[in-house]
C-alpha cells in the first residue's frame, strides 16, 4: 500500500471519530456545529500531556478524552435548554470561542533544547511521540481502524439495548419521552459529554498524525463538515457517518476527478439528500431493510 493510500485511508478514520460524535447529538435530537471544538481540545491536550511532559499516548488519550467530555459537558448544561435552531448557533457561538481561546494560547517549555507546546496562531509544532516510538504509517493506520472499530462496536451495542431506544425515543419525541418519565436533560448531558470525548480521541490521533497544529484546524468548516457527514451518511447506523466520510475524503478529496470541484459536488450532494432523504442514505428504513435481507 503506498503512502499516499495510508494518508487517505488514516484521516478517513480519523474525521470518522469527530463525525461519529455530531451523529450522537443527532441521534439525541440536537444539532451541533460545534464538534470541532472537542475535536481542537483533544488535540491540544493530547500533543500537551506527549510532546512537553512525556506521558505515553494512552495514557495521554484517555486525559483528552476526560477534558473533551468535561468541555461539552459544561457547554451542554447551559445551550441544551436551547431547542432547533439556537442550540445550533449556541454550538457554532462556542466552537469559535474555542478556536480564539486556541489562538490566544501561549503555553511552551524546554524539552530536549527547544521550546515546545501551543504559540498562539503560530500552531503547535514537535507532536512527535509516534516518530519518536518507531511507530510506522500502516502500523498507525491499523491502530485508528482498531480504535473506530471498538468505538462502533459500542455503537452496535448501545444501539441494540435499552439505552439505544431511550435515546431515539428522546430525538424523535422528547415531549412523549418525558411522559414517561424519562429525564432528558440528563439524558442529554450524557450524550454530550460521550460525543465530546469520542471527538476528543479524534484530536488526539489527529495531532499525532500530523505533528502540527494550529488553531485554523478547527474552524467552522470541520464542524459543518462533521455534521454534514452524519446527515449525508444516515442516522439509522453508527455506519453512516462513516460513509459520509468515505464519500467526502475517500471519492471526492481523493478523486482527481472532483479535487478542483469538491465542496461544489460535497455542497450539492448534501443539498439533494436533505430535500430527497432528510435522514440520509442510511436512514431506519432502509437499515431495516437490509437487516431483513441481510443474515
Amino acid at each position: 500500500m503506498d503512502a499516499y493510500t495510508i494518508g487517505v485511508l488514516t484521516n478517513i478514520g480519523l474525521f470518522s471519530f469527530v463525525a461519529l460524535s455530531a451523529y450522537l447529538l443527532l441521534v439525541a435530537g440536537e444539532l451541533s456545529f460545534g464538534q470541532q471544538a472537542f475535536f481542537g481540545v483533544g488535540a491540544y491536550a493530547g500533543g500537551i500531556f506527549t510532546a512537553m511532559y512525556g506521558w505515553p499516548l494512552p495514557l495521554a488519550a484517555l486525559a483528552a478524552m476526560t477534558l473533551g467530555a468535561l468541555a461539552q459537558f459544561l457547554v451542554g448544561l447551559p445551550t441544551l435548554r436551547l431547542r432547533g435552531l439556537y442550540f445550533a448557533m449556541s454550538t457554532l457561538a462556542a466552537a469559535e470561542m474555542a478556536r480564539i481561546l486556541f489562538e490566544l494560547l501561549h503555553f511552551q517549555r524546554e524539552v530536549k533544547g527547544e521550546l515546545t507546546g501551543p504559540d498562539g496562531t503560530q500552531g503547535f509544532r514537535g507532536i512527535r511521540w509516534i516518530f519518536e516510538h518507531g511507530i510506522e504509517p500502516i502500523d498507525y493506520l491499523g491502530m485508528v481502524v482498531g480504535l473506530l472499530a471498538v468505538v462502533l462496536a459500542g455503537f452496535f451495542l448501545v444501539e441494540r439495548s435499552r439505552l439505544g431506544a431511550t435515546l431515539r425515543g428522546v430525538g424523535q419525541d422528547p415531549e412523549l419521552a418525558a411522559s414517561l418519565g424519562i429525564d432528558i436533560q440528563r439524558v442529554k448531558l450524557g450524550v454530550a459529554a460521550a460525543a465530546g470525548a469520542l471527538a476528543a480521541l479524534g484530536g488526539v490521533l489527529y495531532a499525532h498524525h500530523n505533528t502540527y497544529i494550529e488553531p485554523r484546524n478547527f474552524d467552522i468548516m470541520l464542524g459543518v463538515h462533521s455534521l454534514a457527514y452524519a446527515l449525508i451518511g444516515g442516522l439509522g447506523t453508527a455506519f453512516g457517518p462513516l460513509l459520509g466520510v468515505v464519500l467526502d475524503i475517500g471519492a471526492l478529496e481523493g478523486s482527481r476527478v472532483f479535487h478542483d470541484y469538491r465542496m461544489i459536488v460535497f455542497g450539492g450532494l448534501v443539498a439533494l439528500l436533505l430535500v430527497f432523504r432528510p435522514r440520509g442514505l442510511l436512514d431506519e428504513r432502509m437499515v431495516r431493510w437490509l437487516r431483513a435481507r441481510l443474515p
